[in-house]
């Protein structure tokens, strides 16, 4: 390519000045003229037509190495998603583990607190629609219905004369009935899974109160996380609505006065202000869950 282009020039140039121009007629001198001119621009086009060509050449180069580059990225990019998916499946089945183990854990305390399964079944599905009902995004409307029935968890840890006493505990038998959310939420902690660290937040926060007036930390408004400020609410309707050896059931419109009104023992302002107004929207859905999957003598 070099050499064809070194040719070029000198044909360009080489016959430049042979003649003299002086020697020749004036209508010859003219096309003689002329004619140089179109050699010269002839063999200009020789050397543009050779750097096209270089140019040409360079670009199939560049083409080439981009072709290979951009396989190459396909390639990690596959190895990439079918690592990802490998990590992925590994962190469900580890997270399917613990979900067993606790779930086992939460039946364990449901029985030793003469809870029903019923209970935790129509804990998820006030949850549930109450989170739907605040707007909340439909994956963290599923983790906070999924987590919400190990809440009570930490009973586990409770003495059983305490938890199953028929009449109102001694002072300091609350005292030690109080820790059970700082025990469910020491038994949740500490997982990579973040299905399990919700759980502990709702373990931990779900007697906490909007006003502070709660336990175990006595916190206070948006310093409770929301999964607990939710499962709280609900927690407190079917606590109202179920028979225990202690007290009766009570009907769907006296516990919905008490939640939304107050009485000696619970008011308005211990619940979320957006949780409580979402209660008065879809209150009649919990009406429908407790008549589906309420205590049979009390359905």
């Amino acid at each position: 390519m070099r050499k064809a282009r070194n040719q070029a020039k000198e044909m360009s140039y080489g016959h430049i000045g042979v003649l003299d121009n002086q020697a020749i007629p004036r209508e010859a001198r003219s096309e003689y003229d002329l004619r140089q001119q179109v050699e010269q621009a002839n063999h200009q086009l020789t050397l543009y037509a050779l750097q096209l060509g270089d140019l040409a050449e360079r670009e199939r180069q560049k083409a080439h190495e981009l072709s290979v580059l951009n396989d190459t990225l396909q390639t990690y990019a596959m190895e990439l998603r079918a690592s990802i998916e490998r990590e992925q499946l590994k962190t469900r089945e580890l997270e399917n583990a613990y979900l067993d183990m606790v779930r086992r854990l939460t039946r364990a305390s449901a029985w030793k607190d003469q809870e029903t399964g019923s209970h935790m079944e129509r804990l998820t599905e006030y949850s549930r629609t109450l989170a739907l009902a605040i707007g909340l995004p439909h994956e963290a409307v599923h983790r906070i219905a999924t987590v919400a029935p190990m809440h009570d968890v930490g009973k586990i840890g409770i003495p059983d004369h305490i938890l199953r006493k028929q009449g109102p505990l001694s002072e300091e038998e609350w005292v030690v009935m109080k820790q059970h959310p700082v025990i469910g939420a020491r038994l949740l902690e500490g997982s990579q899974s973040e299905l399990l660290e919700l759980a502990s937040q709702v373990a931990l926060g779900h007697h906490e109160r909007w006003d502070g007036s709660g336990y175990p930390l006595g916190r206070r408004g948006e310093e409770i996380p929301v999964a607990a400020r939710i499962v709280a609410l609900a927690d407190n309707y079917d606590a109202l609505r179920s028979p225990r050896a202690y007290k009766p059931g009570l009907p769907h419109e006296q516990a919905y006065d008490i939640i939304t009104n107050g009485d000696s023992r619970t008011r308005p302002e211990h619940f979320d202000p957006t949780c409580l107004n979402a209660f008065l929207h879809v209150h009649r859905e919990f009406a429908d869950i407790y008549a589906r999957i309420g205590e049979p003598e009390y359905a």
